[in-house]
């Protein structure tokens, strides 16, 4: 047992030793033998440590090469997997037009009145200790409950959570968001509009719709992130071009 929290206190030593920068992603590990000396434990421990840092995914074990450092940003994000906004995207339009219309014929009227409450705030019409974000996110997660089906809102709180943990997609969504808030609140109320009169079909087309625009939006956002890239790289090659130039 001893030996056990041995190896455990070691792994995560290095752990420490990889996020902050002594082993960047890429970089092979000293030699058991230093690794040992460097932490005052037994090569055996170091060996274990190291085969537990490779099953956790952060390491990479070659066979007469040594242990290589894997890059942390490929990562699950708090045990969910790394998934780009597009991926994202098109399962929660999937997933959550079909809530919405398993949610219809059922949804209560106290919802709806959340409902409602949700879209004030997400439009500034109600201030609210709650975001403009958080009412999106309850909004959506409001609908899943309605179903009365644990896996479904399972499934969509976490994506949900997938969209607010991970840095890549929070900066991302926030772009596009910013650009398109004028559409939240009328697709949110289409979307509201076809739950209060129990239509399935109306409450499944209106919240792909609005997914359907958000993937517009990421495109849009995509290609315009490209293109500042293009900009810029030839603005760069543009300046050694001319520096080189009058140096001659």
């Amino acid at each position: 047992m001893a030996d056990q929290r041995l190896y455990h206190r070691v792994a995560n030593q290095i752990l420490e030793l990889i996020d902050s920068g002594v082993f960047p992603a890429g970089s092979r590990l000293p030699g058991e033998r230093d690794l040992a000396e460097k932490f005052g434990v037994s090569r055996v421990s170091i060996r274990e440590a190291e085969i537990a840092l490779q099953a956790q995914g952060r390491l990479e074990i070659k066979v007469g090469s040594g242990a290589y450092v894997l890059d942390g940003s490929d990562m699950p994000v708090n045990g969910l997997p790394k998934v780009g906004p597009f991926e994202l995207t098109e399962a929660r339009a999937l997933f959550e037009a079909e809530s919405a219309a398993l949610a219809a014929p059922i949804i209560t009227e106290e919802t709806i009145a959340e409902l409602e409450k949700y879209i004030a705030i997400m439009s500034g019409k109600l201030k609210d200790s709650m975001t403009p974000d958080e009412a999106d996110a309850a909004f959506h997660n409001a609908i899943a409950r309605s179903t009365n089906n644990h896996a479904i809102m399972f499934v969509i709180d976490s994506m949900w959570a997938m969209r607010t943990e991970a840095a890549q997609l929070q900066k991302v969504y926030k772009t596009v968001c910013d650009k398109d808030s004028s559409h939240r609140e009328d697709e949110h109320q289409a979307i509201l509009d076809a739950l209060k009169n129990k239509d399935s079909s109306a409450a499944r087309i209106a919240m792909r719709a609005h997914f359907t625009r958000m993937i517009e939006a990421l495109l849009v956002a995509s290609e315009e992130e490209a293109y500042q890239e293009v900009k810029r790289k030839a603005s760069e090659s543009r300046s050694r071009f001319l520096l080189t130039k009058q140096l001659n």
